[in-house]
């Protein structure tokens, strides 16, 4: 009462459960809402660059959190598919919602059995499965906006742009050549000169550029590029070399983003077709910040930031509530966090387990698991929705979340706007009678809630038409307008232009990292370490399970090192090595990998932040590489995360090695 809603911090984020109605982050902040509000967070971590920047240039965020062009029109009209970040197959294994079927296999497999070529811009040769026989082009991590400028730039010298698309549906493709050509700055974009700051030779940046003005192409971009330092411009050069090679809105043409990121991505699904969400209900305060300056935000209360445009001050947060994720595996500099995390007066966690998470809060509420309740589940990216059928009762005093926020609610004097008179099953109900009445006008018909309960599931028809990306607007840039002030495709932005970013200008621009390989620092942090999601679990969740802990070695995640790298420092496999650089320090184990580029290592995220000691620079003993990653904005413009610009350096580690983050803190007492 004393701070008032400006003082909760309930922008909880993480995946939860696939449940939509016990989904943990959704029924907190219909907790905290029903109950005078909160500060909540705008954006993610996994695309939260792109969704500030796309509606800027295009207009919609919808080729990041929607649609892109489907498999089955890729695989009928698309002759080249040029994929930066790879098609990493153990990333399809997973969707928000849930999976109903893991189909980015058969779709990729399809693709290559209809004769596309494929073409990986990637530090790992790893990022593509053997069968597409992936042509692979090795590039320095971070420097993929110089290698698309690189090609732009030979379109344009051999007169390979398509200016009368350019003409048609972009503007401000004169001021973005000015930069291209030279003619501002005078350096040419040319293959030449991106061939140093990328890595790869200008002949193979000109063949590319001339075979894609030549084929019926898809440009793909991970999510995973945006999450670096300026990473708006990746985005950003890869819309505008799409653009001029004119084939946006064609079938099997254009650009798309996250093919390689996540299950369900390209999948056909009914135009307009809904999964169950549940309402939150509107904020009553006013305050969000963006979700990767969580740190920031707890350090400097009441300091001034710029976001998209605007001019925002950071609230000063003493209560922090958190259900269904873990921000000491997904933030960045966790070292920095866990200082940072002491700020509020009380933090109060719901958890099924000992996460690090649960282990740096004041109040620890025990939550149920999904085995332990009903709930409805299903993906917006692929065609199913399905009952989850509670298998065991709750174990011990779990209690499902919406339960604990019931309870409170009761308390506070505001259980019936939280709960709506409703128990688990009448909301269940609810959500799926409007899911329902939803696809109804969207011409899909599904079963009586009683039937779809008894059956399991419900599958959603295919679709008649195969969806391509801005069709429409090819079709008709009159009548389908893209959302932009100038309705067309903003390849220089006057909207950005009026922000006067130091760090974002008005159309696609290298802009040098803050750490990357050409950078000062990698003379004594010589290895750009790029962190992925890991092959046997959900990022952090499960990883006490046997699955996980066998992916291990000797206790710790594994770092990937290239043959030469791990040579030159006496580096054999099975090795445990400290990781370091000047935020951190973390132990792993080496794994020697022959498709690396040199000077990159890769470790995967997910193993639980385990400190060895209260130093707020403390080693990290289980092998989490966020102690290493930098907590930075992109930019002024989306401040989304920068982990993927990350040097370290690695040496053999000889001393104590034993990790503890998944042996439960002493209990002093207990009792019902």
């Amino acid at each position: 009462a004393q701070h008032g809603a400006e003082g909760i911090f309930g922008g909880s984020q993480g995946w939860a459960s696939a449940g939509r109605m016990h989904h943990a982050g959704s029924q907190l902040k219909r907790f905290l809402f029903s109950g005078g509000g909160c500060v909540d967070k705008k954006g993610n971590y996994s695309f939260g660059t792109a969704m500030f920047l796309l509606p800027h240039v295009i207009g919609t965020a919808g080729p990041v959190s929607g649609q892109v062009t489907d498999w089955t029109n890729v695989c009928a009209h698309t002759r080249l598919i040029v994929a930066f970040g790879g098609l990493a197959l153990k990333n399809g294994q997973v969707s928000s919602g849930g999976p109903g079927e893991h189909a980015m296999e058969t779709w990729l497999r399809r693709a290559r059995d209809a004769g596309i070529e494929f073409v990986v811009v990637s530090p790992n040769r790893g990022d593509a499965p053997d069968f597409l026989h992936a042509h692979w082009i090795s590039i320095r991590p971070g420097t993929d906006t110089a290698f698309l400028l690189g090609m732009a730039h030979e379109l344009v010298s051999e007169g390979l742009e398509d200016r009368a698309f350019l003409a048609r549906y972009c503007t401000g493709y004169e001021q973005f050549e000015r930069y291209l050509t030279g003619r501002d700055d005078g350096q040419p974009k040319s293959p030449q000169w991106a061939a140093p700051i990328c890595g790869v030779d200008a002949a193979e940046i000109r063949a590319l550029a001339r075979k894609l003005a030549a084929t019926r192409n898809l440009l793909t971009m991970t999510w995973s590029i945006q999450r670096a330092h300026h990473g708006e411009q990746p985005y950003w050069m890869l819309i505008t070399l799409a653009a001029m090679l004119g084939q946006i809105g064609l079938p099997g043409g254009g650009f798309g983003f996250g093919h390689g990121s996540q299950g369900g991505v390209g999948s056909p699904r009914p135009a307009g077709a809904a999964t169950p969400e549940l309402p939150t209900g509107k904020n009553p305060a006013s305050t969000a910040v963006p979700s990767a300056r969580l740190t920031d935000m707890l350090e400097r209360p009441g300091g001034e930031y710029d976001f998209n445009g605007e001019r925002l001050r950071y609230p000063d947060i003493r209560l922090f509530y958190w259900a269904g994720g873990n921000p000491f595996h997904h933030h960045q500099d966790l070292n920095r966090l866990r200082q940072a995390w002491q700020r509020p007066d009380t933090v109060i966690v719901h958890e099924t387990h000992w996460t690090p998470t649960a282990r740096h809060a004041d109040v620890v509420l025990p939550a149920t698991t999904t085995l332990e309740r009903n709930d409805l589940g299903g993906s917006a990216r692929d065609r199913f929705l399905f009952a989850m059928h509670r298998a065991i009762d709750p174990i011990a005093l779990a209690r499902n979340d919406r339960d604990i926020f019931g309870e409170l609610a009761a308390r506070g004097g505001f259980e019936a706007r939280y709960t709506d008179g409703l128990d688990e099953t009448g909301w269940i109900r609810r959500l799926y009678d409007s899911t329902r009445e939803k696809n109804l006008s969207a011409g899909v018909e599904m079963p009586p809630f009683e039937v779809f309960w008894e059956r399991g599931y419900f599958e959603l028809p295919r679709p008649q038409c195969a969806f391509v990306l801005f069709d429409d607007f090819r079709n008709d840039p009159l009548a389908h307008p893209l959302k932009t002030p100038s309705g067309r495709i903003e390849i220089y932005s006057a909207r950005i232009a009026d922000f006067n970013y130091d760090d974002c200008p008005p159309h696609p621009t290298w802009l040098p990292p803050s750490e990357w390989l050409g950078a000062s620092q990698a003379r004594v942090y010589p290895l750009h370490l790029v962190t992925t999601q890991p092959p046997d679990k959900l990022h952090s969740q499960a990883d006490y399970g046997p699955v996980a802990r066998a992916a291990k070695r000797a206790g710790h995640e594994r770092i990937r090192l290239s043959t030469a790298d791990a040579s030159m420092r006496s580096l054999t496999g099975g090795m445990v090595v400290r990781v370091f650089n000047a935020r951190g320090a973390c132990l792993a184990t080496v794994e020697v990998d022959a498709g690396l580029r040199t000077g990159v290592a890769i470790m995967s995220t997910g193993a639980w932040y385990d400190p060895a000691d209260a130093n707020d620079r403390a080693l990290e003993r289980h092998g989490n590489p966020n102690v290493l990653s930098l907590d930075q904005g992109t930019s002024k413009l989306s401040q989304g995360p920068s982990a993927l610009s990350m040097l370290v350096e690695v040496e053999r580690w000889d001393g104590d090695h034993a990790a503890s983050a998944h042996t439960p803190p002493h209990i002093l007492a207990s009792g019902s």
